[in-house]
């Protein structure tokens, strides 16, 4: 049985990719993860904001003792052991790279262009195969408009692609207006892939103490509709790979991804809630279920049911939602 299939132009083994996460902060995380079955990884993100505290960390250390005397210039800051999150994250990515043969899929998180091109190239440097662009725009402010929002992004994408030359993905929003649209663009500004769809972090309430508090739920099974229907629309329309994320937990959900034209599928909550050992038990699972309904491959599946490919594409739009409401009993 073939379960090849191909993400970001990166040959890959079969279509499990574990997400960006806690799992693969630890190296033996990430090895067990490869002799489970994951085709590639993403690894956890590396944050704006850190970017941003290193370069107020390193202005401060070097620039401290500046006026001391005049000979300040040829002074450099006694004792400094300084080494925050960017460049921990620059030399695991290198350590990975020594000791893994799957593909590694670094992650940036931020907001703004701020320093991603910069740390882009960097990424590219220490061994990445490509780069996931996780942009986490959260528009609070009443006089931001919808355009400026989806321009942000735009800019973003062009100019991390013009400073590296290793593929990249966007982790996109399922909020925007137009999502078939914002995906058009976003593939045209030169995204190779699009990761459908980042579960933003949503806050709660704490009514005892009366704080806001942070409250990470994961995924369940349902939340594969949304991805599901996007990609289905999207197969074969806009010029990048799909990669499905969210609810991705067995072989069925996995299937069904394929069908609607996903070139992968990213595995997150599943992993924490049963283990490694759960993309291998998948795997087998998969591969019987593609025995028994006669696909030798994952190519031979990828697409049949996409939006082009259904005899009634309208199961996909707005008709449909009527008959759902009057159907249920």
């Amino acid at each position: 049985m073939d379960l090849r299939t191909t993400y970001l132009g990166l040959q890959l083994t079969n279509p499990i990719v574990p997400s960006a996460g806690p799992i693969s902060r630890e190296l033996d995380h990430v090895k067990q993860l490869e002799d489970a079955g994951a085709a590639a990884i993403v690894l956890y993100s590396l944050f704006e904001e850190q970017i941003e505290h290193e370069e107020l960390e390193l202005n401060h250390y070097t620039s401290v003792t500046e006026n001391i005397h005049a000979e300040a210039d040829s002074y450099f800051p006694y004792d400094i052991k300084f080494k925050s999150g960017p460049q921990e994250y620059l030399e695991y990515i290198a350590k990975i790279k020594e000791t893994t043969e799957i593909p590694i899929i670094a992650s940036l998180n931020g907001k703004s262009i701020g320093g991603w091109t910069d740390y882009a190239k960097k990424i590219e440097q220490a061994g990445a195969d490509a780069l996931e662009l996780n942009i986490y725009k959260l528009a609070t402010d009443l006089k931001m408009t919808g355009a400026e929002v989806e321009n942000n992004y735009i800019e973003i994408v062009k100019s991390v692609k013009a400073s590296v030359n290793i593929p990249i993905t966007v982790k996109l929003s399922p909020y925007f207006s137009s999502v078939a649209n914002m995906a058009s663009r976003i593939s045209d500004a030169g995204a190779d892939g699009l990761v459908l769809f980042n579960r933003f972090y949503q806050p709660d309430i704490d009514l005892t103490n009366l704080e806001v508090v942070p409250n990470v739920l994961l995924s369940t099974p349902y939340d594969s509709r949304l991805p599901l229907r996007w990609i289905a629309v999207l197969y074969n329309r806009v010029n990048a790979d799909l990669a499905a994320t969210s609810g991705i937990y067995d072989e069925q959900d996995i299937i069904k991804m394929i069908m609607a034209g996903a070139n992968v599928t990213c595995m997150m909550s599943a992993l924490l809630k049963y283990g490694y050992g759960h993309i291998k038990e998948v795997l087998k699972k998969l591969e019987y279920w593609m025995e028994v309904n006669e696909y030798s491959s994952i190519e031979q599946m990828k697409g049949s049911m996409s939006y082009n490919n259904v005899p009634d594409p309208g199961q996909f739009e707005r008709s449909q939602y009527m008959k759902v409401l009057h159907s249920y009993k």
